[in-house]
């Protein structure tokens, strides 16, 4: 119970360094494509986790298919999250983006009932509902219809939802540290390529792009932060709760950025959005409820003596 609790403190951390650093990122991309910073914040990520696992294991480092197919798997996941995302972001609008990116909270029950039988308990569904609105409250309400954007990004919020359900299938039964450096090095070389075929790559990995002191700040938080530590910690955390919980729990990343993007740039957060933000706080309030426990409790208390 106390791994339990731990776990999901550690996810409400790495919620909040993402949803933190969501302003860093968004300047950064003013000046380095997305493509291009994923695949450079990505493999300094990476190159760190390999250091580290060389070092524990003495040079000692034993690769096999056992790890190397599970790390893609996980880094094809989140490869396919960052790009359509990216790319409808190009059709739609950040806020429709973060509801629809936000909806794998909705999304990772109903795949986890389907894909590992895992019935989400009462709690879980209440709080991912409740989640799901409140995300709506603080990104979307009164926005235009459905576009081809949406759809692009709904696609990312699979991508992202399959990661926390493949995240909850490996991270039981391989080394965890292993298996995070190989999601990322895979995230990185797939942006690499993603970045050689669509952006202006000879611009973009330039000096005068890559060795700014904004840029090189940038990259070192979301590498280290954002990236290493966050994944690391994530991949550990959900040995010990369910997927859905960490779907809901990871909700508080658009709240975290609504709070550091209103105390660092003065971004306004309207009524509907502080309504979203309590929805958001509440849906997971609901996860900690023992519903089953309870029902089970009445039960018992009804039942006539034999």
């Amino acid at each position: 119970m106390i791994k339990k609790k731990l776990s999901e403190i550690a996810l409400l951390f790495v919620a909040f360094v993402w949803g933190a650093t969501f302003v860093i990122v968004q300047h950064a991309i003013q000046a380095l494509p997305p493509f291009s910073f994923n695949a450079i914040r990505f493999l300094l990520a990476g190159l760190l986790l390999l250091l580290i696992c060389i070092w524990k294991e003495k040079g000692k480092l034993q690769i096999t298919l056992h790890t190397i197919i599970p790390g893609f798997i996980l880094g094809l996941c989140l490869f396919t999250g960052y790009t359509f995302q990216t790319i409808g972001l190009l059709y739609t609008t950040p806020a429709k983006a973060g509801f629809i990116t936000g909806l794998s909270v909705v999304l990772v029950p109903i795949l986890s009932y389907f894909m590992l039988k895992h019935r989400a308990e009462t709690g879980a569904i209440i709080g991912s509902i409740l989640a799901a609105v409140g995300l709506y409250l603080l990104a979307v309400k009164n926005s235009e219809p459905f576009s081809l954007g949406d759809l692009l990004v709904l696609i990312s919020a699979f991508g992202f939802a399959f990661h926390i359900l493949c995240t909850d299938r490996f991270s039981r039964h391989i080394s965890v540290l292993l298996v995070t450096t190989i999601q990322i090095l895979t995230v990185s070389l797939l942006s690499f390529i993603s970045a050689f075929l669509l952006e202006n790559w000879r611009r973009s990995f330039s000096a005068n792009v890559l060795l700014t002191n904004e840029m090189i700040m940038a990259l070192f938080i979301t590498a280290i932060l954002a990236t290493a530590a966050a994944f690391f910690i994530q991949t550990i955390a959900q040995r010990f709760t369910t997927p859905s919980r960490v779907a809901i729990i990871l909700t508080m990343e658009p709240v975290f950025a609504a709070i550091t993007s209103f105390l660092w740039i003065h971004e306004k957060i309207n009524t509907a959005g502080l309504l979203g933000c309590l929805l958001i706080l509440i849906g997971m309030v609901f996860t900690e409820i023992p519903f089953e426990f309870l029902r089970k409790r009445h039960k018992k208390t009804i039942e006539l003596p034999k």
